[in-house]
């Protein structure tokens, strides 16, 4: 499910309430405030029949709430066998293009990106508009690591950018 509206106390109260009254279980999610913004990706699970009561739930609860939900049965993730996890840490200037590097260097190395968190803010003494960078990345086995970190951090080098790339910690 993914669902947008504007932010307000008790939401995710609801959100959760009517999620565990149709008999389904919250899974995975990722729930933040953007702007005034309430934005939610969730995976719910359960049985058809609490999957087909949640979703009949839905269109009531949109409406009532003022949210915009959108839903979409899906499988589980394959496990993969010869992947690493990884995360990259990264804080630089804000550059309008960085990310777009990032995710250029990272698809030609065949690495995917499997979670990013950007934030934004202001250095506190200069006033410097800075950014962050937080990415879970899935890396192939039959790459060497030594090399590829090396790559990496000439091309953040390049790029001035902090970076920090080591296995992911769960």
């Amino acid at each position: 499910m993914t669902i947008l509206g504007n932010d307000r106390t008790g939401l995710v109260s609801e959100l959760s309430k009517i999620i565990a009254d149709s008999g389904c279980s919250l899974k995975d999610s990722r729930m933040l405030v953007l702007g005034r913004e309430f934005t939610a990706f969730l995976t719910v699970a359960g049985k058809w029949n609490e999957l087909a009561k949640l979703e009949s739930c839905l269109p009531t609860f949109s409406r009532r709430l003022n949210l915009s939900i959108h839903s979409r049965r899906t499988e589980a993730p394959a496990q993969p066998g010869n992947l690493l996890p990884y995360a990259i840490e990264i804080a630089t200037l804000e550059q309008p293009d960085v990310i777009h590097q990032l995710a250029a260097f990272l698809a030609d190395h065949n690495i995917s990106i499997r979670e990013i968190t950007t934030s934004s803010y202001t250095a506190e003494h200069t006033g410097t508009p800075m950014l962050t960078i937080q990415m879970t990345v899935d890396i192939p086995t039959r790459l060497h690591i030594a090399q590829l970190r090396d790559d990496f951090m000439d091309f953040c080098d390049s790029l001035n950018l902090d970076a920090l790339m080591e296995p992911f910690k769960g």
